[in-house]
């Protein structure tokens, strides 16, 4: 068979299996197996693909066509202008967390640049020196490590229940040579921390920035999800049961004991939490400062400050 004859083929299935974009679906799949870029494959679509070839790509499509997502199938999800490796035990990094860095990014700036009288920016040498993120819930890792990656002095911690998804996060820490200012903690939310060495004030790993994309989903709306969502990404990612706002609960109650004065909690939410979220913020401890909206419109993001 040719790559074009190929294709069809593949394109025919997956459309006959429900999945949505069968078309791109098929050139990502053949691009993945023959490791070439799509462009190859319409510049050479009348090659003809050896047996080997066709018996590993249509392997895949079938796995493509059972609803298997695709990011699992090739190992590897780009966030944020990086390429993160993603297996079954992480969440695969969405578009909509890309807000979530930049909005960490954003305080960052704000609060450690310095702009001198010739409109220079520098970062203050306190914040080379000691600027520091807790990442609860890594997964991937794809959220700090991008804070890493665009900040070269920030140091961070990363939190996981999951010990298969910690080296997936250490995997790609190294792959973007950030391993070295990143510790790797398995823990459920902050519980590991509050067993380790305490300092004068009784707190520990004391940070100026925490951020989450906890597990949020409710039960009922979990039931509903399209079939790559529910039957393949980690569930305990994805949903806590419930009303899906217990681990948000437990980030806002327990924050504060981990931040630095006036430091930051930001993290992700539900498309229909944000009222219930701000019902569970303490103004005796936290100011609101926003709920940012995603690209579609939806409330997303929560960035609280101690008071």
């Amino acid at each position: 068979m040719t790559i074009k004859e190929t294709l069809n083929a593949a394109t025919q299935k997956l459309k006959a299996n429900g999945v949505e974009e069968p078309r791109r679906d098929a050139v990502v799949l053949l691009s993945f197996v023959l490791n070439k870029d799509k462009t190859f494959l319409f510049a050479h679509d009348k090659d003809f693909l050896e047996e080997e070839t066709l018996e590993k790509f249509f392997s895949v499509v079938e796995r493509r066509a059972a609803h298997e997502p695709l990011q699992y199938i090739t190992g590897k999800q780009e966030f944020f202008n990086l390429e993160f490796e993603v297996t079954k035990d992480v969440l695969i990094p969405r578009p909509e967390t890309e807000i979530l860095v930049e909005t960490a990014l954003g305080i960052l700036d704000s609060k450690f640049k310095i702009q001198n009288s010739k409109e220079e920016i520098r970062w203050s040498q306190s914040a080379i020196r000691n600027l520091s993120v807790c990442d609860v819930g890594t997964g991937s890792g794809c959220i700090v490590v991008s804070l890493l990656h665009e900040r070269f002095f920030l140091r961070g911690v990363g939190l996981d229940i999951s010990k298969n998804a910690l080296t997936i996060a250490e995997r790609n820490a190294k792959r973007h040579v950030v391993d070295e200012r990143l510790t790797l903690i398995e823990s459920d939310c902050f519980s590991a921390l509050q067993n380790l060495n305490t300092l004068s004030d009784g707190r520990v790993f004391v940070f100026d920035l925490i951020v989450s994309n906890p597990p949020y989903i409710n039960e009922q709306d979990f039931q509903t999800l399209q079939s790559e969502v529910k039957d393949y990404e980690p569930r305990q990612a994805l949903t806590p049961g419930g009303d899906g706002l217990s681990v948000i609960r437990r980030l806002i109650k327990d924050a504060p004991r981990f931040l630095k004065e006036e430091g930051y909690l930001i993290f992700e939410i539900g498309y229909d939490q944000s009222n219930a979220v701000k019902e569970l913020v303490d103004e005796k401890v936290w100011t609101l400062i926003e709920i940012r909206k995603d690209l579609q419109g939806t409330r997303r993001t929560v960035v609280l400050k101690l008071v």
